[in-house]
């Protein structure tokens, strides 16, 4: 591996691309899934409610329609199959699902942070288990995961989004490290504030907030360059990256400061 190229081979054209994009009803999943029906991919768009799927794919007839709720395996392993008859593989699957429940400790509840967790990770564990023998055996394919900038350190108002999120992480370093040398690339992305649904619940400033088209843009750019972390936009999440690397003392201290929580 040398230290100057691109960690995952670069995408030239996605011209006839067969990907799955889980999580493509609304937000960043959506803009994705058309940005890359527009650059010619075949995509298969898979979240809880057809109806918003089918208003997402429009008129593309490179558009595949598989809903489904990632928290059950039995029915990704449905949608998996039906991918397989129609199209004979997979070249990319891209998991965006994900929850977003605000909470501090003094609202701890467990049912809630139970089920932001059966999609936030659990859900992605599915999607693994489902595609990973199929890749491996192949020696080919591509996954990625969508973290979030959350997940690089503790956050007020994260009590179970970070951690959720830097679990994701986490898993995208270490299946980087088993999967590149099977032939299978791995992309780690980590979006700042996008204004989604999701992000509607916040009652704060979001900094550098950028729409999901925008964000589309960046994570299909970061794939098309082979990068591992595609994280954006760059002017925001550069600083949540520095913050990563200060001592607890200052760390704890300038987020009480910026934040006053």
């Amino acid at each position: 591996m040398s230290l100057f190229a691109s960690l995952n081979p670069p995408v030239i054209d996605w011209r006839g691309e067969r990907i799955w994009v889980i999580g493509a009803s609304s937000g960043i999943g959506a803009a994705t899934a058309q940005l890359l029906l527009e650059r010619g991919a075949r995509v298969a768009l898979s979240a809880r409610k057809r109806d918003r799927l089918e208003a997402v794919a429009g008129t593309h007839t490179g558009a595949l329609i598989l809903p489904f709720d990632v928290t059950d395996v039995r029915s990704v392993e449905a949608a998996h199959k039906e991918i397989i008859g129609l199209w004979g593989g997979c070249d990319r699957v891209l998991i965006v699902a994900g929850q977003y429940t605000e909470m501090r400790a003094d609202g701890f509840a467990l049912e809630a942070a139970r089920a932001l967790l059966d999609t936030n990770l659990q859900g992605v564990l599915n999607v693994l288990s489902v595609i990973l023998p199929g890749m491996i055996a192949r020696g080919s394919g591509a996954i990625g995961l969508v973290a979030s900038v959350a997940g690089y350190r503790g956050l007020p108002q994260a009590l179970i989004y970070g951690p959720s999120k830097a679990a994701l992480i986490n898993l995208a370093e270490s299946l980087f490290i088993d999967l590149r040398p099977r032939g299978i690339a791995v992309n780690l992305i980590c979006p700042g504030f996008v204004d989604t649904p999701l992000t509607a619940q916040n009652g704060f400033p979001m900094p550098a907030l950028m729409t999901p088209a925008a964000a589309a843009q960046a994570l299909v750019r970061g794939l098309e360059r082979g990068q591992f972390e595609i994280h954006f936009p760059k002017r925001f999440t550069r600083v949540m990256k520095l913050l990563r690397l200060l001592p607890y003392r200052w760390y704890f201290y300038l987020i009480h400061r910026f934040t006053g929580l």
